[in-house]
């Protein structure tokens, strides 16, 4: 356990949980923070439990917000090394109510017994405590962890094991069914067969979570560095029927061999979520995901009267456009990255016509937002099939040498141009427009008279001038 002390956010919370202490209270490091420092794993964010009620706690600080004070959270501001604002969550000590809601206790009762305060939390991997003070003092962690529910243990098996009853803990939050998936497909854990079942007892009930928690927790899963894994337990846990079944009807859906040695469309888009790294851009991992989603419904198998004829998805990428629109807007995705998914799963296939297209053409398609994005998923598309990168570093190659002037040059023909020249403004203004862009990408207008020479001669002069 070789947690830096001059980490900032653990600093923030160390200090907390000393002034606390010196006031008398109970307070330690609480939650994933802990599972984190057991396992050696820097942790991202550092949480504070504590037996001070958020009056106290908010009366002992300088800056404090009471985030939550229903449930006892109170975030506790303190200026790092650096100069920056950290915000440290400090929460009381609880028992939780019912959950009549399947999200949040309707009622909950403060406590100063740190026991009762775990047994009301997710899974043991995240139910310890930790004194920091105590850690620094002896160097041993077993000494500095309170651990009432055999997590150390737990962490040591490489299991995710929900506390005290698992059809009650998911009862009270139905996302901690996700939260279970999530964890055990980024510590390569297991999931303790009762959990399981009680997971997969559950699993329909999940649509009481808000579309954008589930939202969140799988773009978690896709985009910490193990999203094949979360996929398959996901199917595994018969949650995946319930937050995605459009990527289950992908099972069994064969592909020509000659193109998809590696097996059906499921399994290619395993091998792709296999490539995603831990970081990945949001849009590119539901790009990954959701790039053949249209196969399924456009399959079509060889016709035993045509020889040679091969299994055929005619039309898919269309068909996948409108059913990605479909799941984002189900997800409640942002404008922004709906429209950089729903592009990368409309123009994957381009990449196909990549060695004929006309120069204009290919400036367009390199243009593209996000290009990188296109680019690494044609690179894993390839990669989890055939393997043959050839047209990907013809495109790689073409996109890292062409300068930004040469593919989104500042246009020689604009529409005041056209007005000027006497054409009127119309229907037909964005087709002349985009002719005179092509000449131009093409090097056949290298001037705005060139260019409105080309457009006469496509087009025919102006109403004016030809009356």
């Amino acid at each position: 356990m070789n947690q830096r002390k001059d980490k900032p956010r653990y600093s923030a919370a160390r200090e907390i949980v000393l002034a606390l202490s010196r006031a008398g209270h109970k307070a330690y490091f609480a939650g994933g923070c802990v599972r984190d420092l057991l396992l050696g794993v820097e942790a991202k964010d550092f949480d504070v439990a504590t037996s001070a009620t958020p009056d106290v706690v908010m009366g002992m600080f300088a800056k404090t917000y009471s985030v939550g004070a229903h449930f006892g959270v109170v975030l506790v501001c303190s200026i790092g090394a650096d100069g920056a604002e950290i915000a440290t969550e400090v929460a009381t000590f609880r028992h939780d109510g019912a959950y009549s809601d399947g999200r949040r206790p309707d009622a909950v009762r403060f406590s100063i017994d740190p026991r009762e305060d775990v047994l009301r939390r997710d899974f043991s991997i995240n139910g310890m405590l930790l004194d920091p003070v105590v850690l620094e003092e002896t160097a041993d962690a077993e000494a500095a962890t309170l651990d009432y529910v055999g997590g150390r243990d737990d962490l040591k098996l490489g299991i995710v094991r929900a506390i005290g009853d698992p059809s009650l803990r998911f009862e009270e939050d139905k996302l901690r069914m996700l939260r279970a998936v999530r964890f055990a497909a980024r510590l390569e854990f297991e999931i303790e067969p009762r959990t399981m079942t009680a997971i997969q007892a559950a699993a329909s009930e999940i649509g009481q979570v808000s579309s954008e928690r589930i939202r969140d927790e799988l773009t978690l899963m896709l985009t910490e560095g193990h999203a094949r894994r979360a996929m398959e337990l996901l199917d595994a846990s018969g949650l995946l029927a319930y937050v995605l079944p459009e990527a289950l009807r992908m099972k069994g859906v064969e592909q020509p061999p000659q193109f998809h040695p590696e097996g059906d469309v499921w399994i290619h888009t395993l091998l792709l979520l296999e490539k995603l790294n831990p970081g990945v851009p949001t849009t590119l991992a539901w790009g990954a995901l959701l790039h053949d989603i249209g196969k399924p419904a456009t399959f079509r198998p060889p016709d035993p009267k045509k020889p040679g004829d091969r299994i055929r998805f005619d039309g898919h990428v269309e068909v996948g456009v409108r059913i990605a629109e479909a799941i984002l807007g189900r997800l409640r995705f942002s404008n922004e990255d709906t429209e950089q998914i729903v592009a990368l799963v409309k123009n994957h296939m381009r990449f196909g016509d990549i060695l004929q297209m006309r120069e204009s053409t290919l400036k367009r398609f390199l243009r593209l937002p996000k290009f990188d994005e296109h680019l690494a998923l044609h690179w894993m598309d390839c990669m989890s099939a055939h393997s043959d990168l050839k047209l990907y570093e013809f495109a790689k190659e073409k996109y890292e040498a062409a300068p930004v002037e040469s593919i989104r040059p500042k246009l020689l023909v604009t529409g005041r141009d056209l007005i000027a020249a006497g054409y009127r403004p119309g229907p037909e203004f964005k087709a002349i427009l985009d002719a005179a862009e092509d000449a131009q990408l093409e090097g056949l207008a290298t001037t705005t008279e060139e260019g409105m020479a080309f457009v006469r001669r496509q087009f025919g002069g102006p109403p004016a001038a030809s009356a």
